[in-house]
């Protein structure tokens, strides 16, 4: 969330972030509710100092046996007074809120100004390596070799619900081992959170009030699927002071995640594009504010040896303010290439929201003896399903086998290869 002070200081700043952000807050009003509230809090402070001294004059008169009407009934009309500022004043906060909550992070000023995708800057890519012979779509391939079943998976839950088989179910859970051994190794602390998350715990990260048609929620209990380990682990320290030696916190951590995807009808979703349900492997970080920029550089490195120890070709990408999530001051997506469905897929966003989700979790730190708020970063590291792609259709033969990648050999039992229809 953005400091209302902040706003106040920084208003044609504040409005331009909102405008590149695609997002539509009436910045005016809120700044006419806060110069109401404010002085309308100068009125209240009058009244109540009249309603002290008041009292206090009423109290020694009684002491002295002296009864003075007048003023038991002046400090009566007070104190219906300030029953009614407060009233409206509660009415008049409750508006400034509802208003800060659909105010975006602002944009890092090193963050490219774009409407969308299209203004986003590749940063470094490595070179992909052509295959000798036509590639086949991963769905092609997953098909073939019966590596997923996505009529099962629909019978069990509809559309876009995959269901891994035999070898696929085992390439999968690899992937997912590999990459928590893989970031534990590099010091991040493996947790393993909850599947479902309550409101708070979804305000807090950023994904509520904006994002939720895009959730599932369990309505009886009022809670949310994961819609990724980001909210639950985030969300292990909402309500906290850290100590500044204890920082930087680094977590890794894998859930299912769950998206309703209510914004992606005419969208490509053949495969595993873009399915409801998909495992992830998550990274994040709790710093120290005057160190974010830094952490966010080796957070995405950190991410980045994935994709590097498994072989793919990919490339970092600095999204634009028009691309940036609602939470983010700065991101850099990860694109892995997939020769068979001859694109880049995202498989992993890095992101500094420097103190925008903290403010919301309540995520504080002692600094030189005075409480800051932290600042909060995550990435991917990584998502399995356009992971999945890049596999098999940059390990595809000519003869319809899939090699494995060497890193992940050790988690498929020494498996090298899959045979087709194995």
């Amino acid at each position: 969330m953005v400091d209302l002070r902040f706003v106040r200081e920084n208003i044609e700043r504040v409005k331009e972030a909102v405008k590149n952000k695609n997002e539509n807050v009436d910045i005016d009003r809120l700044l006419s509710l806060d110069s109401k509230h404010r002085n309308l809090q100068k009125e209240l402070d009058s009244l109540r100092h009249i309603r002290n001294k008041v009292s206090k004059e009423i109290s020694l008169s009684k002491r002295n046996g002296e009864n003075e009407p007048e003023k038991i009934e002046k400090m009566r009309k007070v104190s219906q007074d300030i029953k009614k500022l407060e009233r409206e004043e509660r009415k008049i906060n409750g508006a400034i809120d509802e208003l800060l909550i659909w105010i975006p992070n602002i944009p890092h000023s090193s963050v490219p100004i774009g409407k969308d995708s299209s203004s986003n800057t590749i940063v470094r890519e490595t070179p992909e390596e052509k295959l000798s012979f036509i590639a086949l779509s991963h769905w092609q391939l997953t098909e073939t070799n019966k590596l997923l079943d996505y009529g099962r998976g629909a019978k069990v839950s509809g559309a876009n619900f995959p269901c891994y088989t035999g070898i696929g179910a085992r390439l999968e859970r690899a992937l997912i081992n590999f990459m928590l051994d893989t970031h534990v190794s590099r010091g991040y602390k493996e947790v393993f959170t909850p599947f479902l998350v309550n409101r708070n715990a979804m305000f807090a990260t950023g994904q509520l009030p904006k994002l939720e048609d895009d959730m599932y929620l369990v309505e009886k209990d009022d809670m949310f699927l994961n819609p990724t380990a980001e909210v639950p682990i985030t969300n292990l320290h909402r309500d906290e002071i850290i100590k500044e030696e204890d920082l930087p916190l680094k977590y890794v951590g894998y859930t299912a995640c769950f998206r309703r995807e209510a914004g992606s009808y005419g969208r490509e979703t053949k495969g595993l594009q873009r399915v409801h349900q998909f495992n992830k492997v998550e990274l994040v970080k709790i710093v120290d504010p005057s160190t974010s920029y830094e952490e966010l550089e080796t957070l995405t490195k950190d991410a980045e040896i994935i994709l590097s120890l498994l072989e793919l070709p990919y490339r970092v990408t600095l999204l634009s303010t028009g691309d940036l999530s609602f939470a983010s001051a700065k991101t850099y997506d990860l694109e892995v290439w997939a020769p068979g469905s001859e694109k880049f897929f995202e498989v992993s966003s890095a992101s500094n929201f420097e103190d925008f989700q903290a403010r919301r979790a309540n995520i504080k730190m002692r600094k030189a003896g005075k409480l800051v708020y932290a600042h909060t970063l995550n990435a991917s590291g990584i998502a399995t399903p356009r992971t999945f792609i890049a596999i098999i259709e940059n390990y595809q033969q000519e003869d319809g086998t899939i090699r494995i990648p060497s890193a992940l050999i050790p988690y498929m039992g020494g498996l090298e290869k899959i045979e087709v229809n194995a």
